[in-house]
């Protein structure tokens, strides 16, 4: 293999289109959301580079008009997962193999694609499937997974530089090979770009993999393997495969070929799944690589020295843009008595002017969540905040499952930091603020550092500099990424590499170096040109 023996451009982040009305983006992107609705897609799974379809049909439905019928994917069980292992397997020396020029190639075409041709129809894919609006899904399924395609291409060839000092005589060089064995990609339904980043960066590296996307995420995940398979990956380097998520692990987690897994999700099935590679640690020939990305309680710390506009624009665009569906959301914010009265009014103004509907309409900026479970689960919080007496819902609070999945953006106001909302994971439009007095501040930065097990994301809104230092300090462990007077959300590849710690994950930091050594196994290769020819050494020599 030849490692870094060529120039990779320096990538810059894809610039967002704005979709003004009129506009040519906004156009072709009308003109994809029409064709997709029009027609059922049929979607099959991909083992091997084939496409396989079984006897289960699931159907695809849009979470804000569950009625009408996007397509159908094709459910597999457990003998295709390892068919899926086996075309890994048979894939792994041809493409590890591969110069690596070649290989990076592939994933750079790829992005171009995205970029050109495949923008609209991976957008509509997203927007329709996952009920994103325009710009969510424009900085997610195109511009974000362009910039992790040209980045990561970027990243692994400064790792390939990375080579060892040689003294004369000796030529010694390190050798990134991927792992010895499949790695497995398993994805949520909330990110494109991540459902696409998981297994390409590993791939990227030398690796095949075997890809399970969520099922609310079918519908985009198929476009992203389309867009490979144009690109020239080729035959069973990544395997898509729809399978219930127990069924998929009980074959992969006991087979000794499972080298590593790259995960976002939940934590307690993160926690499951460690568990169970845990106890099967003698059945592999390797240590698996355990990469993931949990849930988070991301928190907004207000000082006092804080401007009341650009917090309560923090917290709607943090806490509510794609209904609350992100890792990173704000979902608990501490703000001072002197200044609430300011941002609730805000808060309540912004509110107001938010409509929320059906993804086809622009002028929507919430649209309904991922599906009935979700749904669900959110209004049950916001039930139980309704029949409790220190808990006020100051907006919102309303929901219509009828026709989609549709929850009102929602505001609680609590009187105890410790109240459920404040410390669990919700995953949805609802956030809970707890008013300080000014003279509680260090006590509540105590507070938001122990409230939750989960250290993703969080910001703090201060003019004071001395503060924000003393807080960046003390909550350091609090969040893998920390942000000053900014939302907790919206990470750019290239700019802040994502990830955190605790029970929010490895923080293996996706869209960075960091992840990318993760999905390799360095051997040390010294080479000596002229071999010694006796054990002698000049001390043994007398007086």
């Amino acid at each position: 293999m030849s490692f870094g023996l060529f120039n990779v451009p320096t990538p810059v982040n894809e610039p967002v289109k704005e979709y003004r009305p009129g506009s040519p983006e906004r156009e072709a992107l009308k003109k994809a959301l029409v064709e997709y609705q029009s027609k059922e897609s049929d979607i099959p799974m991909y083992i091997g580079g084939a496409e396989v379809r079984s006897d289960r049909k699931l159907r695809i439905a849009p979470p804000h008009d569950h009625q009408h019928t996007l397509g159908y994917f094709y459910e597999g069980d457990k003998q295709h997962v390892e068919k899926a292992i086996q075309a890994a397997s048979l894939a792994k020396d041809g493409w590890a193999n591969l110069s690596w020029e070649h290989r990076a190639s592939i994933f750079l075409k790829a992005a171009e694609l995205i970029a050109g041709p495949y923008r609209a129809r991976i957008n509509a894919a997203t927007m329709l499937g996952q009920s994103k609006n325009a710009y969510q899904a424009e900085i997610d399924s195109a511009c974000e997974l362009i910039d992790f395609l040209r980045f990561n291409v970027h990243y692994a060839t400064d790792i390939y530089r990375q080579q060892p000092n040689s003294s004369p005589g000796v030529w010694n060089r390190l050798e990134y090979r991927p792992l010895e064995g499949f790695v497995f990609a398993l994805t949520p339904f909330n990110f494109t770009a991540i459902a696409g980043n998981l297994p390409t960066s590993a791939a990227m590296m030398g690796n095949t993999v075997i890809w399970k996307p969520a099922y609310t995420q079918i519908l985009s995940a198929s476009v992203i393997m389309e867009v490979l398979q144009k690109a020239g990956l080729p035959d069973g380097v990544i395997n898509l495969i729809y399978v219930d998520g127990p069924v998929a692990g009980q074959v992969i987690f006991n087979h000794p070929d499972f080298a590593g897994i790259h995960f976002t999700g939940s934590t307690a099935v993160f926690q499951q799944i460690w568990g169970t590679i845990g106890a099967n640690i003698h059945k592999y020939k390797t240590y698996p690589r355990i990469v993931g990305e949990t849930g988070g309680k991301d928190f907004v710390l207000v000082h006092e020295s804080a401007s009341a506009d650009e917090v309560a624009t923090g917290l709607v665009r943090g806490a509510f843009e794609y209904q609350g569906q992100k890792c990173s959301a704000a979902s608990r914010a501490y703000i001072p008595s002197t200044l609430w009265p300011a941002v609730e009014s805000r808060l309540k103004q912004f509110l107001e002017e938010m409509k929320m509907g059906v993804v086809n309409d622009f002028t929507n900026f919430i649209n309904a969540v991922i599906d009935e479970r979700a749904f669900k689960k959110i209004t049950s919080y916001i039930d139980e905040a309704r029949n409790n007496e220190s808990v006020e819902i100051i907006a919102g609070g309303n929901y219509d499952g009828t026709k989609g999945y549709f929850i009102e953006p929602t505001i609680l106001l609590v009187k105890d930091p410790t109240y459920r909302t404040m410390c669990e994971e919700i995953f949805g439009p609802v956030l809970s603020i707890y008013v300080y007095e000014p003279s509680e501040f260090e006590s509540i930065v105590q507070i938001v550092n122990t409230t939750s097990p989960y250290a993703l994301t969080g910001s703090i809104f201060a003019k004071d500099r001395y503060v924000i230092e003393r807080v960046a300090k003390a909550l350091q462990n609090a969040a893998g990424n920390f942000y000053i007077n900014d939302k907790p959300t919206g990470a750019v590849v290239g700019q802040q590499p994502f990830g955190g710690a605790r029970a929010s994950g490895t923080n293996d930091k996706a869209g960075s170096a960091l992840n990318l050594y993760r999905w390799v196994s360095a051997r040390t290769i010294k080479e000596t040109y002229v071999s010694p020819t006796s054990f002698e050494y000049p001390f043994l020599e007398g007086e």
